[in-house]
């Protein structure tokens, strides 16, 4: 029994590792504070995978580990963050650079919402969680996540990066 637990467990890992370290890139800002919070919500996971393996939605409960995590790092650390827009190399100048200006832009402004509302955007833009799933996933109301989401988008289309030449912040995790 707790082979086969361990299997499941590494396909888990497997099958969801670049959608948790993608999430947890956007809760974080940063790569490597990305992986970090990545193992340690599944070392969490790990622990309890006999009893998260029966829930409806072993994803959902991981990736609601991982938003915890991510608030845990804030409470016991008072952790600052230091996000920066550029990437670390810059490609030749074409579509591309333009589109990953404007993503910089975007965690940029990300970096300077309050965490509630970040994992809110997060959870619900990029992941494109419903506002139920998103709600279940932060252990709040659906209302909650409406306001939350609204307060963040509102403060992203006042981002420099974001708000000019008309475009404005969208709810599909981009620009529009």
């Amino acid at each position: 029994m707790q082979a086969e637990l361990e299997a499941q467990f590494q396909e888990f890992v497997r099958a969801q590792w670049s959608r948790l370290v993608r999430t947890a890139y956007l809760l974080t800002g940063d790569a490597h504070h990305a992986e970090d919070l990545t193992q340690t919500a599944l070392a969490k996971a790990y622990r309890s995978w006999r009893r998260i393996a029966r829930s409806d939605s072993p994803e959902a409960y991981v990736r609601r580990m991982l938003v915890s995590c991510n608030s845990d790092r804030f409470r016991k650390r008072r952790v600052a963050e230091a996000l920066t827009a550029a990437p670390p190399e810059t490609p030749e100048r074409d579509e591309a650079v333009g589109q990953v200006e404007e993503r910089g832009s975007l965690l940029a402004g990300l970096a300077l919402l309050p965490a509630k509302q970040r994992a809110v955007v997060v959870l619900r833009y990029w992941e494109d969680l419903s506002e139920a799933e998103v709600a279940e996933v932060l252990g709040c109301s659906p209302g909650t996540v409406k306001s939350q989401a609204s307060k963040g988008l509102a403060k992203l289309r006042t981002y420099p990066g974001l708000a000019r030449e008309g475009r404005a912040v969208s709810g599909r995790g981009g620009t529009k």
